[in-house]
């Protein structure tokens, strides 16, 4: 890769930096001082149900990262040895993982040429006898084809649990992406739209799974019913761990949580410039911009473009950041990683549009903090490197 040109720190456009000021450390602070530190406190249940009301979701348990969510989701579905999920291979890691800890088999599916989530047409390819889930995901905060992907579950009597990892904010049909699945989990990473540093969120409709996964949550005792007055004392009734987040960042995230719009309309402001600055290099063929389907209202969480080839990728790439500009890819696929290609049987070529786009896809800068001028040397920069100059 090119050595970065003499560009001084402070004229570096970072690829993501969270959007954190003085509410949040207030907030801190009092949660510090009023002693609520520990794990599903008062602050942390409070923010449960708040999200629940501001995103029509009947049950919310706030965990310390969305792959505690999936892994905490896929306990209730009593996943287990033997069975088998199916999810992208492009997406993050952390989902296969969180299938492997319950002795499953991940099952990788094809993901859409246009939007980059699951292809419902391809999915029946891969459900089997064995097939217990799928995990679709939002990729970069678009809302997937849920109503495609609950039609097929629902004729092969297997769970949908949606990775809305990337998705808080954003609807599809009117909805908001988390309450489509059976469950669902969201991201509050230190680069999502909203952060607290590391936390997520269980979410269900379900009044059955959130019983089983109250249980799970809290260490597999009836601990919650216990403080509702449902029991006299609390015990060990199954299996569980420890999935609570802490009141700390709980109180952060509040202040992110009550900051949503502004952070989106900001995010929103820079991707619609990229998209109007960046069309020309589309019409001539340079590249290819997102797409967003009419029935979707993103987040606007990812900004991406993709190149004729894995080559110009990298050198557009390259040269972006010798500039001080701090693109990036994304995903590499999760088939064809050393792990896949040895442990699970994948090999180069059995997911051909996935592979492509991972070759041929490169982020811009996307966050709230981003100014005109930065979007606009982005722009300008990106002019000239695709265009050669």
């Amino acid at each position: 890769m090119s050595k970065r040109a003499d560009i001084p720190e402070s004229k570096v456009i970072p690829f993501s930096a969270p959007s954190l000021g003085e509410d949040e450390v207030r907030a801190v602070a009092e949660a510090l001082r009023s002693g609520a530190v520990g794990g599903d406190g008062p602050l942390g249940k409070a923010l449960a149900l708040r999200m629940g009301e501001r995103f029509g979701i009947r049950h919310v348990l706030l965990t310390p990262s969305a792959t505690h969510a999936l892994e905490l989701a896929l306990q209730v579905a009593d996943i287990g040895p033997d069975d088998e999920v199916v999810l992208p291979s492009f997406t993050f890691v952390s989902v296969a993982n969180a299938v492997l800890r319950r002795g499953a088999r991940p099952v990788f599916a094809e993901i859409s040429d246009a939007t980059l989530d699951l292809d419902p047409d391809r999915l029946e390819e891969v459900v089997t006898p064995r097939t217990r889930a799928v995990i679709p995901a939002h990729y970069g905060g678009v809302g997937a084809p849920m109503e495609r992907y609950q039609e097929i579950a629902g004729r092969q009597g297997i769970r949908v649990i949606e990775d809305a990892a990337q998705g808080l904010g954003a609807r599809r049909g009117g909805r908001w992406l988390g309450g489509f699945g059976d469950m669902a989990g969201f991201s509050f990473h230190e680069t999502k739209n909203l952060t607290c540093g590391e936390g997520g969120a269980f979410l269900t409709q379900r009044d059955d799974l959130f019983k089983r996964a109250e249980v799970i949550y809290e260490k597999g005792t009836n601990r919650s019913q216990f403080f509702r007055g449902e029991v006299d004392k609390y015990t060990w009734i199954g299996p569980g761990g420890s999935y609570v987040l802490s009141d700390i960042l709980a109180a952060l995230l509040g202040v992110q949580l009550d900051r949503m719009e502004a952070l989106h309309a900001a995010r929103r402001r820079v991707f619609e410039r990229y998209q109007a600055g960046l069309s020309d290099l589309a019409r001539e063929g340079k590249l290819q911009l997102p797409v967003i389907p009419d029935v979707c209202e993103p987040n606007w969480h990812v900004f991406y473009v993709r190149l004729p080839s894995g080559e110009e990728r990298d050198r557009v790439l390259a040269e972006m950041r010798r500039r001080g500009i701090m693109c990036t890819f994304h995903f590499v696929p999760l088939h064809s990683s050393p792990f896949g290609s040895a442990q699970l049987g994948y090999r180069e070529g059995d997911l051909p549009v996935t592979e492509a786009v991972s070759r041929t896809l490169l982020r811009l800068p996307l966050h709230a903090g981003l100014t005109d001028e930065d979007v606009s040397r982005v722009i300008e920069a990106m002019g000239e490197v695709v265009r050669g100059r």
